[in-house]
């Protein structure tokens, strides 16, 4: 009787052990397990050290960690007409175990999928510029167009962030060269705008030595001394521009001098050739007359000669006389009926041909 007890005690405990190693599962902290009895959803959502009913429930395990989903690279034309390949990736997390298992058959799937039409659609919204500049705007609507649908599965979007944006070698080239010219032309208004402000500076310098002239001088020297510590074989002086007029000044030839007999007549003067060699009449003068700048060339230069003392004829000699010219009316009609009309430069003898003599070149 008693060993009958005994056997039916070790078998009912025999049969506790094995009851409760096919009922216990093991749920992890990060985890929750839904359970169907008999395929109906029970209530309660089981956490750590959960007991089932064997063959009776079945248990689901889901993971409320936040998960890291990559979204693969997605080609997708832009709103200005750019063929771009963007890439992103997504953080999601679980918050109804439920609505996980029940509502959606995988939802990590199911969130994959909408993760890659939503990027597509905010491609073919956005701008170039919107994509490479201001993608937390993006970032943000995508966020909101995953999130609405997956809140019915018992999800939840905690983040989403474009990774890359992979835009054709053309486009590069492109955006390169139009970077490269805009920090030209940066760098150009930086340049121009420092010359502006040296060219002042210099100019209120230069004020500054005009008022002490041995102030340039010393500026001189302090560049040579620069220049010098430097430990140059050649020494570069600057050469003052001043000295170089000067210069020039000092080659340029210097006007002759108009002393006595010698000076060259003045612009508008004529000079009567000297007679030539022979006895002169006597009281007979050659006289040289200035001619204004009014008259005109063609007119003749008046000469004067001595009245003689006797109504007698002058001895034979040769006379130098200046002829007037055929426009000068005021001129001696006796000196011109006895002079014939040679040109100017022409000396005629009392007897004889007349001789031709040049006059000297004008100055």
């Amino acid at each position: 009787m008693i060993e009958a007890l005994v056997t039916a005690g070790v078998t009912v405990a025999s049969a506790g052990v094995v009851y409760v190693m096919a009922a216990a599962r093991v749920v992890k902290q990060y985890e929750r397990g839904v359970v169907f009895r008999l395929g109906k959803l029970r209530p309660s959502v089981r956490g750590p050290g959960t007991l089932i009913v064997p063959g009776v429930d079945r248990l689901r395990k889901v993971n409320m960690q936040i998960v890291t989903m990559p979204v693969p690279a997605q080609d997708g034309i832009t709103r200005d007409n750019v063929t771009v390949r963007v890439d992103a990736v997504i953080y999601f997390k679980v918050i109804d175990p439920s609505d996980a298992v029940v509502q959606v058959e995988d939802y990590r799937f199911a969130v994959s999928q909408m993760a890659q039409t939503s990027l597509r659609s905010i491609i073919g919204k956005s701008d170039l510029d919107d994509l490479l500049s201001n993608r937390e705007k993006l970032n943000q609507g995508l966020e909101l167009m995953i999130d609405s649908p997956a809140m019915g599965w018992g999800v939840q979007i905690d983040r989403v962030e474009i990774k890359d944006v992979s835009l054709p070698e053309a486009m590069k080239r492109s955006m390169a060269r139009q970077a490269e010219a805009d920090r030209e032309r940066r760098a150009r208004v930086i340049n121009a705008d420092a010359e502006l402000q040296a060219s002042k500076k210099l100019a209120e310098a230069a004020g500054e030595m005009s008022k002490q002239p041995a102030a340039l001088q010393l500026r001189l020297l302090q560049t040579v001394v620069a220049v010098a510590a430097e430990k140059n074989s050649t020494l570069v002086l600057p050469f003052p521009v001043e000295l170089l007029r000067f210069l020039e000044r000092a080659q340029q030839p210097a006007p002759v001098a108009q002393t006595g007999a010698a000076a060259q007549p003045e612009p508008g003067q004529q000079t009567v050739a000297p007679p030539a060699p022979g006895p002169a009449v006597e009281g007979a003068a050659v006289e040289t007359v200035s001619k204004p700048d009014s008259v005109p060339e063609s007119e003749s230069v008046q000469v004067s000669e001595p009245e003689p003392e006797s109504p007698a004829a002058p001895e034979a000699g040769p006379q130098a006389v200046r002829e007037p010219g055929p426009g000068n009316s005021s001129a001696d009609p006796t000196a011109g009926d006895a002079a014939g009309s040679e040109p100017d430069g022409v000396t005629r003898n009392a007897e004889g041909p007349p001789s031709v003599r040049p006059l000297p070149p004008a100055a």
